[in-house]
């Protein structure tokens, strides 16, 4: 999708229209908070960003002109929430997120709850659970008005454990999920692999994952900055949720990669400071 003009404006209902119909949608971690960022991803023709306050602390009020800013522009964010819980989902909806990724999920129930809160707002309490257990329990009236009103709030959770792919068919059972995104990390210490994410045994996962998910028609993908061509090979196998890199690991790469040829060119000595690896997010 990101062949489209900077004009068209898509929506968070128009990203979970393509996640389900299985197109390919490509986007990238962004932490900054700086006002001149928004102008510069839309200009990348990326199609929404990923917004992470699991890992990284970004305050309510800063979150939500982000959230805000970015869905003006067209460029619907995604926001990871600190735990999988519910209320944590609706604010960051309430706040101007199009869709929210749960960490670390690993059942059907916490699925389920996540559920009633991006796709029942505003009902809550009892009526809440009624309906998640019958949907047929709403009123016609009611049921068109949640329907519309949620119409564009985007469900993702992050599988990134054993006992998440070995509960995986329930997970993926629960309607109202709109994809799976693997934490590659996370994945490959559970797996006893921790970061070998060419391992046959992580790559052999991570494919079954997005086959299983496939299967059942929710949109698949990584979140991924190891290596564009590993990226590549597991959208050829089904993944249709692309997460390239994100705004600080993409500045560092290259950023090292220019003052090296710099360097190199000029026969001067190594950074006086050093280097501390490559930044990851």
């Amino acid at each position: 999708m990101s062949d489209r003009h900077e004009e068209n404006e898509l929506t968070g209902k128009e990203l979970s229209n393509a996640l389900r119909g299985g197109r390919r949608v490509y986007g990238t971690l962004i932490v900054s908070m700086s006002p001149k960022w928004p102008h510069a991803v839309r200009s990348t023709g990326a199609d929404f960003v990923f917004i992470d306050t699991e890992h990284i602390p970004i305050d309510r009020a800063a979150l939500s002109w982000m959230c805000r800013t970015y869905a003006a522009m067209g460029l619907p964010p995604i926001v990871r929430i600190p735990s999988p819980d519910p209320i944590e989902a609706c604010k960051v909806l309430d706040g101007g997120a199009c869709g929210i990724i749960a960490p670390y999920v690993e059942s059907a129930r916490q699925v389920r709850e996540l559920v009633g809160a991006t796709k029942l707002r505003p009902l809550k309490g009892k009526r809440m659970e009624e309906a998640l257990e019958d949907p047929d329990a709403l009123e016609p009236p009611l049921r068109d008005y949640l329907d519309e009103f949620n119409s564009g709030n985007i469900l993702v959770v992050n599988i990134e454990s054993v006992p998440a792919v070995e509960n995986l068919d329930a997970i993926l059972g629960v309607p109202g999920l709109d994809a799976v995104i693997i934490g590659p990390h996370d994945l490959s210490v559970s797996l006893g692999t921790p970061e070998q994410y060419t391992n046959p045994v992580f790559d052999g996962v991570v494919r079954d994952i997005i086959q299983r998910a496939r299967n059942c028609n929710v949109a698949a993908g990584m979140h991924f900055w190891e290596g564009i061509e590993q990226e590549i090979e597991w959208a050829k196998a089904g993944a249709n949720l692309i997460v390239h890199s994100g705004d600080i690991s993409i500045f560092a790469q290259t950023l090292r990669e220019d003052l090296t040829k710099m360097r190199q060119a000029l026969g001067d000595d190594a950074p006086l400071s050093g280097t501390d690896g490559a930044a990851t997010v």
